[in-house]
C-alpha cells in the first residue's frame, strides 16, 4: 500500500515536471530610464508592442522622492507585476541615464525588483548616450580672458 502511493506521488511528480517543461518561455525588454528627478520602467514583448509601464509619479504624488531608490522599486515591480500576469518568464533590461550624467539613484534598485518580482534577467545592456566631441566651448580659441 505504502509503495503504491510512493509511485503514484513520484508518477504525479514527473507530471508536474512535464508541465514546467513544456511551459513556453515568453520574453520581454524592460526599458529603465532614471534621471536625477524620476524613474521610469516599461516593458514591451520583442516585437515592440507595449505590456506594462511606470514611473515614481504614478507611486506617490511628493516630486522630491520620485527619484528615491525605494520608489524605484516599487515603480519596476508594478510594472513587473503585469507582465509576469501575461506570462513573462524572461527580460532583457536596457538602462538609460541622462547625456553626460549618467543613472539616477533608482537604477539598480529598479533592476533589483525586476529579477526578485519573478522575471529572470537574461543580460543588462547601457544604452546611455554619449557625447562625443560636442559644440564648440564658450570662451574661444584662447579662452576667457579675465
Amino acid at each position: 500500500m505504502e509503495t503504491e502511493q510512493a509511485q503514484e506521488s513520484e508518477e504525479q511528480n514527473k507530471e508536474i515536471k512535464q508541465k514546467k517543461e513544456k511551459r513556453e518561455e515568453k520574453i520581454g525588454i524592460a526599458y529603465i530610464y532614471t534621471t536625477s528627478n524620476n524613474t521610469f520602467v516599461h516593458i514591451t514583448d520583442l516585437i515592440g508592442n507595449t505590456i506594462s509601464k511606470a514611473s515614481g509619479g504614478v507611486i506617490t504624488k511628493h516630486s522630491r522622492l520620485k527619484a528615491n531608490p525605494t520608489i524605484a522599486m516599487f515603480v519596476a515591480k508594478k510594472a513587473a507585476e503585469r507582465a509576469v500576469d501575461l506570462g513573462f518568464t524572461k527580460i532583457y533590461v536596457r538602462m538609460r541615464g541622462r547625456t553626460g550624467i549618467g543613472h539616477g539613484p533608482g537604477a539598480h534598485a529598479a533592476v533589483k525588483s525586476l529579477s526578485k518580482s519573478g522575471l529572470e534577467i537574461s543580460s543588462i545592456l547601457d544604452s546611455t548616450k554619449t557625447p562625443r566631441g560636442g559644440p564648440k566651448i564658450k570662451g574661444g580659441r584662447r579662452g576667457r580672458r579675465v
